[in-house]
């Protein structure tokens, strides 16, 4: 939320200043560790919910340290640089060139399961960060490490699995295909591989091929388009009723048939970028396709904001999630496709490049 109102009040909406220092106070307060370093990902009025530090939950800080960065917020540059101190020493597997998922409190015991949803917002987040900071030789080094990230995953895994990506890996990076097969809708760790994640690694890999320049390899934009051509292929109107499905299995049969307004919001934005980067009419086709499903089960024009759940009728549900708790992929949506590829968003939005 610290980073969505960084990009809003960026965008001038009145009011939005206030809510990222809010973000930020709570970031520099409650939501932090200030005996072991880190971050907690929940606090209640006891505090610390959960006392595990996890890469997925710092990836978000950098990014809305990097947001509120760019916002010219009063703290933000600061926790910017401590964000990233705490996931390049405690998070990154030099050895793998990818984010470990999980520490105790303490950061004295690391859990041995690995997972590629933490290092796809790693690279979201390194590409912010290296925009924020401007010029030498850190943004250059987080650049290198979000284009490592996405080779392993996007370049080695995809075609390896025929872009069904796996999701959950063992300590030496080996994946579990079965992880999670008697809990196959869990919201964070579901069984299978999850198509919405393949949009997303998509349009990343384009956004990693704009920050680069002419240094990028040419299989970013390759992979991009066999990714979204796999989505389209196995989780869009799959099983009689438009919509993406949430999950498929290692044949590409659909497990989980809820549809999800984050995989909805994604769809579109992957489908912008590769417009941009092709100019080719069927991503422009794709993308008008799916405004419209949004705008026809997905909005709520009674209550607002977007049904976050939807079963396999898209009919609105809450099997897995519940409530409206995320504005980050639905906000997003509404504006990756007027920016370029690259800077990123805050940047290019602080640069007059809407």
């Amino acid at each position: 939320m610290t980073h969505v109102f960084s990009l809003g009040h960026l965008l001038g909406r009145p009011g939005c200043g206030p809510l990222v220092d809010h973000g930020l106070a709570a970031l520099t307060g409650r939501f932090r560790d200030s005996t072991h370093g880190g971050w907690y990902a929940q606090v209640d009025e006891d505090g610390a919910r959960d006392r595990s530090k996890t890469a997925y939950a710092h990836a978000f800080v950098v990014l809305a340290a990097s947001s509120a960065t760019c916002a010219g917020r009063p703290g933000a540059a600061e926790l910017l640089e401590d964000a990233l101190e705490v996931v390049l020493e405690r998070f990154w597997d030099g050895e793998h060139a990818m984010v470990v998922d999980e520490w105790d409190e303490s950061f004295s015991t690391l859990d041995p399961y690995r997972g590629v949803n933490a290092n796809m917002h790693t690279v979201e987040a390194f590409l912010a960060a290296a925009d924020a900071l401007g010029t030498g030789s850190l943004p250059t080094a987080l650049r290198a490490r979000a284009l490592a990230i996405v080779s392993r995953v996007v370049h080695d895994l995809g075609p390896a699995h025929s872009w069904r990506l796996p999701e959950h890996f063992d300590s030496s990076w080996t994946p579990e295909l079965k992880y999670n097969a008697d809990a196959p809708a869990d919201a964070f760790r579901p069984y299978g591989a999850t198509v919405g994640h393949w949009l997303e690694w998509a349009r990343l890999a384009l956004h990693v091929r704009a920050a680069l320049g002419r240094t990028a390899p040419g299989w970013l934009l390759e992979d991009a388009c066999s990714l979204f051509d796999a989505a389209v292929d196995e989780g869009w109107a799959v099983d009689g009723a438009d919509g993406f499905v949430y999950t498929v299995d290692w044949e590409g049969r659909p497990v989980v048939r809820e549809r999800m307004h984050w995989v909805a919001a994604e769809a579109t934005a992957a489908a912008a970028a590769l417009w941009t980067a092709t100019g080719r009419a069927s991503y422009e086709y794709w993308y008008r396709t799916w405004w419209d499903h949004i705008a026809t089960v997905f909005v709520d024009h009674r209550l607002g904001s977007w049904h976050h759940e939807l079963d396999a009728a898209n009919r609105p549900g809450d099997a897995i999630w519940r409530g409206k708790p995320d504005t980050y992929h639905a906000f997003q949506a509404t504006l990756i496709p007027r920016l370029p590829l690259g800077p990123t968003a805050a940047t290019a939005l602080r640069d007059g490049l809407l």
